[in-house]
């Protein structure tokens, strides 16, 4: 069964035929990354520890360490997410008029062998 193409906060696409656009290798890998990462822990009934609630930071004193270590600790429960060599993860805070933090994961694609960057804005 494929993967239908959904972007966090975005519509579901239509493919040519005007299906429902299906998604695979790295972009399905980065939608299932930023899906975990912004989900709220609890947010799935049935997988309650599914999710890292990034959004929940927002506004909050930020303890970079507690963030980081829990974006890899989610990170790792993807399969496109390659173990070695580790992913490098950043942070950087937005300014403040636009309340919240970048996110930037540099890691290797599990499924194509390839290096990638995936960089996205949490905001409220």
């Amino acid at each position: 069964m494929k993967d239908l193409y959904h972007y966090w906060g975005n519509d579901l696409q239509r493919g040519n035929t005007g299906d429902l656009m299906p998604v695979s290798d790295t972009v399905r890998g980065q939608q299932r990354i930023i899906r975990r990462l912004l989900t709220n822990p609890g947010d799935y009934i049935f997988q309650p520890d599914y999710g890292a609630g990034l959004p929940a930071y927002i506004g909050q004193t930020m303890d970079m360490g507690k963030v980081l270590s829990l974006i890899r600790s989610q990170i790792s429960l993807e399969d496109c997410v390659a173990q070695s060599p580790a992913p490098e993860i950043t942070i950087k805070q937005l300014p403040t008029e636009l309340s919240g933090f970048t996110v930037t994961i540099a890691y290797n694609d599990a499924v194509t062998n390839t290096p990638q960057i995936l960089s996205f804005n949490v905001t409220r």
